[in-house]
């Protein structure tokens, strides 16, 4: 894979509460220099990012029911709405963990189905995140079946304000699990270097979620120019 094809993989994230526009200004002008997939931002920030990269290829992509997944079905169904109105491209969903935990499918079932729904009438990706460190391996299978079934585009494992991200086994788990459904695999959560993101693809992810899109890049840039 060429540094340009990772980085094509890439969602470049700042989802930090503290950021500010000049940080998502610095983070929209990364992604367009250097060809990522996609910024991830906050609702707040989707209508400002979406201007700066009006003339890019580079999409914005926005959280819901961020970073808990606890918020009312209506809401994040609304807030999903909103943030396509307002350029987002790309809705990384919270399902409702707690719901999943307890045995309440039905109301997990419901909440996926409204974004999801929300997403495709208005031609925009879903990835729906299970926040897989708080899941045990049947929680994880239920929810990637229950994504599958409401027509999400991606799982994708972390939100990266749990207790851990990302693992080669939890990519792999739900890459054999949507494969056959068409659904992709994103893996968030804890890829900070380039041996990291390289673990995350070989499990079978397709997208890399993480605020160090950068020093991977550089890393592959580096790696590239030493075996020519």
């Amino acid at each position: 894979m060429t540094p340009e094809q990772l980085a094509a993989c890439i969602d470049h994230t700042l989802l930090k509460p503290e950021a500010t526009a000049a940080d998502i200004r610095r983070l929209c002008a990364e992604a367009a220099g250097n060809g990522f997939a996609t910024v991830c931002v906050n609702p707040t920030y989707v209508k400002l990012a979406a201007g700066l990269l009006s003339s890019s290829r580079v999409r914005v992509c926005s959280v819901v029911g961020f970073p808990l997944g606890t918020h009312l079905i209506p809401m994040k169904a609304a807030e999903s709405l909103w943030a396509i109105r307002q350029g987002a491209r790309e809705i990384d969903m919270v399902i409702n963990i707690g719901a999943l935990r307890g045995g309440d499918l039905d109301t997990v079932a419901r909440d996926i189905q409204a974004v999801v729904a929300t997403c495709r009438r208005a031609d925009a990706l879903c990835k729906v995140i299970i926040e897989t460190a708080l899941l045990n391996e049947d929680e994880k299978a239920t929810a990637c079946r229950l994504a599958v079934e409401a027509g999400a585009h991606f799982v994708k494992t972390s939100t990266g304000f749990a207790s851990g991200g990302a693992t080669f086994e939890d990519v792999w788990l739900m890459h054999c699990l949507v494969r056959p459904a068409g659904v992709q695999v994103k893996a968030s959560g804890g890829v900070q270097t380039l041996a990291d993101a390289r673990r995350m693809l070989s499990a079978g992810a397709t997208r890399i979620g993480t605020s160090s899109g950068m020093r991977i890049l550089e890393e592959a840039r580096r790696e590239a120019a030493a075996r020519h």
